[in-house]
């Protein structure tokens, strides 16, 4: 049988992967003795590690694919499958900064010159000072980077989603080095298999599915034929509603997606214009 070698990210990320895995119908297992989850398809083998590692490893070819963020896939020879704009805070894009003490002289990145850094992120701060013709010590954090200022180094780079930790020690932001999403990525060779890339195209396709349904719910409401100009006027829809006869000539069926947030202003416009029958369901997967 042919087997689908895939990383799933340790860590922060690895709730959030599991939870948006089995929104896509697969269900994904941890046991704390092991470093390869179970999963509920015999096609495909987990192995759990560090994002940070995941890019080397599909490159290497000792994973056929893997999901990590794009800061992790600088300088690594892999094909990206797909973005999945998720995490595990938000369905924000995390925020790679650069920070200083509240009290520090340093105001932009030009003021690093000679300067010493820590960052988990070594060959994207590099490239980043490369950027701005700046030259410093950039040194490997091996943890607790934020409370390395101003004893340990004069700056960080360091990642955040929502800036609460920078702000508990102190620190502030001079600059955004990089916005990173979680991507699935995949090795050249792999996906010369035909088994392979077939896999990993639906698994994307399902995956990006479930992140494009968000947010989304269903509506479906029954109106007379004269209103329902007034009907479909009001329907901030993702597409043309679907318009369907009912067995009165004199009335129709609508069924269209919109955004949860809006459902609360829309109903009741839609039952003000004539508008009987609505109802709300959930969207689990849209496939655009």
């Amino acid at each position: 049988m042919s087997i689908l070698k895939l990383g799933i990210p340790a860590g922060s990320l690895q709730e959030a992967t599991a939870e948006l895995f089995k929104k896509a119908g697969y269900n994904i297992k941890f046991s704390s003795r092991s470093y390869y989850p179970d999963i509920d398809d015999p096609e495909i083998e987990c192995l759990l590690i560090r994002a940070q590692e995941m890019a080397r490893y599909v490159e290497q070819g000792i994973l056929d694919a893997g999901i990590t963020g794009y800061d992790w896939m600088f300088g690594k020879d892999v094909v990206e499958v797909s973005e999945l704009i998720f995490s595990k805070v938000s369905r924000r894009p995390v925020r790679w900064v650069l920070c200083v003490p509240e009290d520090s002289p340093i105001k932009s990145v030009k003021d690093l010159e000679g300067k010493r850094i820590a960052t988990e992120a070594v060959e994207l701060t590099n490239q980043y000072l490369a950027k701005h013709g700046v030259t410093a010590d950039v040194e490997f954090s091996w943890g607790a980077t934020e409370v390395k200022p101003p004893l340990l180094a004069d700056a960080i780079v360091e990642v955040t989603e929502t800036g609460s930790s920078l702000r508990a020690n102190n620190l502030r932001i001079v600059d955004e080095v990089l916005q990173s999403t979680t991507r699935l990525i995949a090795n050249k060779n792999a996906l010369k298999d035909s088994f392979k890339k077939s896999k990993l195209d639906n698994l994307a396709l399902m995956l990006q599915s479930c992140l494009n349904a968000e947010g989304k719910v269903g509506l479906m409401l029954n109106v007379r034929r004269k209103d329902l100009e007034a009907v479909i006027n009001g329907l901030p829809a993702l597409q043309k509603p679907t318009v369907s006869a009912l067995s009165d000539p004199d009335w129709v069926a609508i069924n269209t997606i919109i955004d949860e947030s809006v459902v609360r202003k829309i109903i009741p416009h839609l039952r003000d214009v004539g508008a009987t029958g609505i109802v709300e369901f959930p969207i689990n997967k849209l496939i655009d």
